[in-house]
C-alpha cells in the first residue's frame, strides 16, 4: 500500500483540496470545480479524514471516559475532560475533519464515480460510517441538508437521530445493492480493503449488524427484524483478519493521528496520557497478559491513577501509560504506526454473540465470544489458550439469565477495544452500562454523573443559522436509555 501521505499530496496537486480545520460553513461552499475530482485521489483523502477524527480527538476523549487513561497529574492538557465540563472548540477539529473533508469527498465521489459503481458503492457506505460516528457523539445532527451548497441550503438543518439513523440504514442498503462485478474496482487507492469487494460487503453487513444492535434497548423489535434481515441476507459479517483499519507509516505527515497528537501535547517530555487504576487494576487482576500491549509500565510497573485523580502527589512518571501498539506512546516512534481502526474482527464477533444471545440471530453466543477473544489476542501476537481457561471474564455464563451473557460480552468487547477503539468502548457503555465499575472523576463539575455526549462544536454555533442549540455533556442521545 502507498502512503496514505504520497496520496494526500498528489491529491492536493490535483484539486487543492488540503486537509486540516476548515470551518463548517466550508462544507456548503465547495472550493473546487466538479469536473476536476479525480475519484481515484479522492477516496484515500476521504478514509484518511474519518481516521484522523476517530483516531484523533475522539480517541483521546473516549479513552478518559471510557476509563482506560487519565491526565498526568505532571501536566494538564485533558485535565477539562476529567472535569467533565469541555466546551465546543475541543471537538471543533474532529467535526470538520469529518464534515468538511470526508463527507464532502465522499459526496463528490457519489456525483462524479461516472458508472464507477463500486466506488460509488464505497462512498456510500463510508458515508453511513461517517454519519452514524457522528450522530452516537453529539444526537442530531445535519443529515437530509448536509452538503448541499450547490442547492443553495448554507445553513442545513438538523435532523433527528432517529431520522438519521434511517438515513445510515438506507445509505449502507444502496450501497450494497450498487456493487458491481463488471464495474471498475479501487485498487492501492482503497487504503482499507485494496479493492476486495467481498472485505467491503462483509464490512457494511457488519455496520449494519452495530447500528441495530445500537438500537437494541431504543427500539428492540426494529433491531431485531433490521439484523434478523442482514443475518439471513448470505453477505456475513467480518471474519478473522478482516479488521478495516488504515496502516500509518513512520514518516512526517503519515503518522497515527494518535500520535501525532500527543507529540503535539508533550510539554516537558511529559506524557500526558497515563494509564487509569479502573483498567489496570481489571487487567491486573484477570492476570491478563494484554495490559503488556496495551500499556508500557512505569518506573512503578503496571500501576494505573485512580480516574481523574489529576491533583494527585504521585508522580506521573511511577504510572503506566498507554503502549505503542495503540499509538499512545508519544517517547516511543513504534507509536507513528499504529493503525486506526474503523471496525474490528473482534468487534464483529462480539457483536455477533450478542445477536445470538438475544436471540435475534442463530449461531452459539459462547462459541462467538471465544472467537472474538482469540481475534483481539491475534491481532496482537498472543495467545489466548491460558487466558481463557482461567480469567472469569473468560468464562461465557452460559446458563445465565440474559443480563449476566450481556454483562460478559459488553465488558469482554471493553478490555479488548482498551487503546484501539476507545470511542466505541465509551459509546457501547453509554448503550449498556457494562462495564459496571467506572468511578467518578473527584474532579467532576456536573456532580456523581458520567458524560454521556459530546456538545456540538463553536463553529457550529456561530454559522449554522440552524443551529437547535447547545447541549449538555449530561443530555442523552436518543438511543440512550440505560
Amino acid at each position: 500500500m502507498r502512503s496514505i501521505y504520497k496520496y494526500l499530496i498528489a491529491f492536493s496537486t490535483v484539486i487543492l483540496l488540503g486537509t486540516g480545520c476548515k470551518k463548517f460553513r466550508d462544507i456548503n461552499t465547495n472550493p473546487n470545480n466538479p469536473d476536476e475530482v479525480v475519484i481515484q485521489l479522492v477516496l484515500p483523502s476521504a478514509q484518511a479524514a474519518i481516521a484522523q477524527a476517530v483516531g484523533g480527538k475522539f480517541q483521546i476523549i473516549g479513552g478518559i471516559w471510557g476509563q482506560y487513561w487519565t491526565q498526568n497529574p505532571s501536566a494538564a492538557q485533558y485535565r477539562i475532560f476529567e472535569q467533565y465540563q469541555i466546551d465546543g472548540s475541543e471537538v471543533n477539529r474532529a467535526w470538520n475533519a469529518i464534515y468538511a473533508d470526508a463527507l464532502t469527498d465522499l459526496d463528490q465521489i457519489i456525483k462524479k464515480s461516472s458508472g464507477q459503481k463500486n466506488y460509488s458503492a464505497i462512498a456510500k457506505i463510508l458515508k453511513a460510517y461517517a454519519f452514524h460516528v457522528m450522530t452516537d457523539q453529539f444526537g442530531d445532527i445535519p443529515f437530509s441538508e448536509a452538503l448541499k451548497a450547490e442547492e443553495g441550503i448554507n445553513s442545513p438543518k438538523y435532523d433527528t437521530q432517529e431520522d438519521v439513523y434511517k438515513g445510515i440504514i438506507a445509505l449502507v442498503k444502496e450501497g450494497l445493492d450498487e456493487m458491481d462485478e463488471a464495474s471498475p474496482i479501487p485498487d492501492s487507492d482503497d487504503l482499507i480493503y485494496h479493492g476486495d469487494m467481498g472485505a467491503w460487503q462483509r464490512f457494511a453487513n457488519t455496520l449494519l449488524l452495530k447500528v441495530y444492535m445500537r438500537l437494541s434497548e431504543r427500539s428492540p423489535a426494529f433491531a431485531q427484524s433490521g439484523i434478523e434481515e442482514i443475518t439471513a441476507n448470505g453477505i456475513g459479517f467480518l471474519e478473522a483478519g478482516e479488521t478495516a483499519q488504515i496502516v500509518y507509516s513512520n514518516e512526517a505527515g503519515n503518522y497515527n493521528p494518535l500520535y501525532s497528537e500527543m507529540n503535539n501535547s508533550v510539554i516537558g517530555g511529559i506524557q500526558n496520557l497515563i494509564a487509569s487504576s479502573t483498567a489496570i487494576d481489571s487487567f491486573v487482576s484477570n492476570n491478563d497478559p494484554r495490559i503488556e500491549v496495551f500499556y508500557t509500565p512505569g518506573s512503578g510497573g503496571f500501576i494505573g491513577l485512580p480516574q481523574g485523580d489529576y491533583g494527585s502527589s504521585v508522580p506521573g512518571t511511577t504510572i503506566a501509560y498507554p503502549g505503542a501498539a495503540v499509538g499512545g506512546d508519544a517517547h516511543d516512534d513504534a507509536s507513528a504506526v499504529a493503525p486506526v481502526i474503523f471496525i474490528s474482527d473482534y468487534e464483529s464477533l462480539f457483536l455477533q454473540a450478542e445477536a445470538a444471545a438475544r436471540g435475534w440471530a442463530s449461531g452459539s453466543a459462547a462459541e462467538l465470544f471465544t472467537e472474538a477473544i482469540n481475534a483481539n489476542f491475534a491481532a496482537y501476537g498472543l495467545d489466548a489458550t491460558d487466558y481463557l481457561a482461567s480469567s472469569p471474564w473468560a468464562q461465557y455464563p452460559v446458563d445465565a439469565p440474559l443480563d449476566a451473557q450481556l454483562r460478559h460480552i459488553i465488558t469482554q468487547k471493553w478490555f479488548s477495544m482498551c487503546g484501539n477503539q476507545n470511542l466505541e468502548s465509551w459509546t457501547e457503555w453509554r448503550r449498556t452500562g457494562y462495564p459496571n465499575f467506572f468511578v467518578y472523576s473527584p474532579n467532576s463539575r456536573i456532580g456523581k454523573n458520567f458524560p454521556v455526549r459530546m456538545p456540538y462544536p463553536d463553529d457550529e454555533v456561530t454559522n449554522n443559522l440552524n443551529f437547535p442549540g447547545q447541549k449538555q455533556v449530561t443530555d442523552k442521545v436518543w438511543w440512550d436509555v440505560d
